[in-house]
């Protein structure tokens, strides 16, 4: 998904450390979203999560959107223009709807719940995303990661894996990357990473195994949620530094409970995000602006979209600050 604001702003990616806490304590800060418009009068709104001012990484996830669920008679639906992405990857996740993909790769993909569609953009790639006519009710994340300075213009790629979900006592697990739950997905990362949909039943409580080295968030879609004690309501994020090697979610609700765990290891270079390059100097997105606007073939063609790609947006007037993780206590 495009970041579509006609006046994205300078992310800082990296805010100050949490204090010291003890060994094993999981200690959780909970993140709101913002609402943001994607587009026209009829724009569907999406809840940003992540990038915002007190927290803009969780290892490398850089951007967490959540949508829905959208009546598309009501909101027009998905309809992204061809857009470029340098130095991330995408990753799509539906609970309900259905996507069609298209990049400068030559992939034709759907996206439809329960599989993971992962594209690589690298040194750059476009692509496009609209709603299908099968889709009544659009919803799900859209989440994007940082590659690190090694791989950063690394060659474009897509791929696509349908987990298999893993029935626990009380809830259903479903691994799209990394290791949880005694299960690893097969699609590499560039960092460690983990990405997985966690469902819990009514009333249900369940504590997951997790790497002591990674940080987390858990995303609550639906439901009321404890996460390690502290109570996450839908749209919002619990963040928990490194440190435990446990993590227990609890469904407060009378019904089920939808959440989205994510993970990784500290994500520690300085890096610049806007609009949707991410680089390691203003004159990274600079670039990266100017080869999409002229045309480049630096992000190929989509082809198959009927219509125009979408213009960049103009840069803003301050030269953009590369920004990283300070120390860690």
């Amino acid at each position: 998904m495009s970041n579509v604001e006609t006046r994205p702003v300078e992310v800082r990616c990296g805010t100050p450390a949490d204090a010291e806490h003890p060994a094993g304590a999981a200690r959780v800060e909970v993140l709101t979203p913002r609402d943001v418009p994607l587009g026209g009068p009829r724009a569907m709104t999406v809840r940003r999560t992540l990038p915002q001012r007190g927290r803009t990484l969780i290892g490398a996830w850089c951007f967490a959107d959540h949508y829905g669920p959208d009546d598309v008679s009501e909101t027009g639906g998905m309809d992204v223009a061809p857009h470029p992405h340098t130095g991330l990857q995408t990753v799509s996740w539906l609970f309900s709807g259905e996507i069609e993909h298209r990049d400068s790769l030559g992939s034709h993909a759907f996206v439809r719940p329960g599989e993971l569609n992962l594209m690589t953009g690298g040194y750059g790639i476009s692509h496009s995303e609209v709603s299908t006519p099968r889709t009544t009710v659009l919803h799900g994340v859209q989440l994007w990661v940082a590659l690190p300075e090694a791989d950063r213009d690394t060659a474009r790629d897509f791929q696509h894996h349908v987990p298999e979900p893993v029935r626990l006592d009380g809830a259903r697990v479903s691994v799209f990357l990394g290791a949880l739950a005694g299960v690893t997905s097969p699609v590499p990362t560039f960092t460690p990473l983990l990405g997985a949909e966690i469902t819990l039943q009514a009333h249900s409580s369940v504590t997951l195994a997790v790497d002591p080295g990674f940080e987390h968030g858990l995303l609550v879609d639906r439901g009321d949620v404890r996460l390690a004690g502290t109570l996450l309501r839908p749209a919002e994020l619990g963040y928990v530094p490194p440190g435990p090697g446990t993590l227990t979610l609890t469904n407060e609700s009378d019904g089920p409970a939808r959440t989205v765990l994510l993970g990784g290891t500290p994500f520690e270079e300085e890096i610049v995000m806007w609009w949707n390059f991410i680089g390691r100097s203003h004159e990274d997105i600079v670039k990266a602006r100017e080869d999409w606007r002229s045309g480049s073939d630096r992000f190929g063609a989509v082809q198959g979209y009927p219509g125009d790609r979408l213009p960049a947006p103009a840069l803003p007037h301050a030269h953009i600050k590369p920004r990283g993780n300070p120390p860690r206590h």
